[in-house]
């Protein structure tokens, strides 16, 4: 067995994945994700738009023309961006819900998180999410009503959390989890 390495010698930074219609998918991401271009140009006959939402990276993803026609499924199972609060959750619910663009629009509380799930015009899936307070095991997948006040979104959240193998504070999962890192 290799030694372990310390967790920052490897830490996730950008992915890229392609499209059919770059300018189409460019043009949501940036409608409603808020994603600028930082970069864009052709590697062979590869068009390349590189694009973040930190001014701390070059790109946090770059998409490419070239996803083949055929293709009978969809190799990116989701993308995933996290919020600081439900207020921001809710209002990129609201963008996603106000673009054409946007299919398959559900909100799922997973007990430890809130997340809304989507698929951007061509099929790619979206998950933004909320980290509550607590852990619970997983899976778990319930639908929930974003309209509802936070309150009772929080609420709902925990009970569901609560009933769940597992359950303990985010703080406590976090202590778990560095013993289980540094194992």
């Amino acid at each position: 067995m290799l030694n372990s390495l310390p967790q920052d010698a490897l830490q996730l930074s950008h992915m890229g994945f392609a499209v059919h219609d770059i300018d189409l998918i460019a043009n949501y991401y940036q409608e409603v994700l808020d994603f600028k271009v930082t970069d864009q140009g052709r590697l062979g006959n590869t068009d390349l738009r590189f694009m973040s939402r930190s001014d701390k990276e070059h790109h946090q993803i770059v998409i490419a023309n070239g996803r083949p026609e055929t293709l009978s499924f969809n190799p990116i199972n989701q993308i995933s961006f996290r919020v600081p609060n439900i207020t921001y959750l809710k209002m990129f619910r609201d963008r996603a819900l106000a673009n054409s663009g946007t299919h398959d629009l559900v909100s799922i509380c997973h007990g430890n998180a809130l997340s809304i799930y989507f698929r951007d015009p061509e099929g790619n899936r979206i998950e933004i999410f909320f980290d509550t307070p607590w852990y619970c095991e997983q899976p778990l997948r319930e639908v929930i009503d974003f309209d509802l006040t936070e309150e009772k979104i929080m609420d709902m959240a925990y009970q569901s959390a609560k009933s769940r193998p597992g359950f303990c504070s985010r703080e406590e999962w976090l202590q778990k989890m560095k013993i289980k890192m540094n194992s």
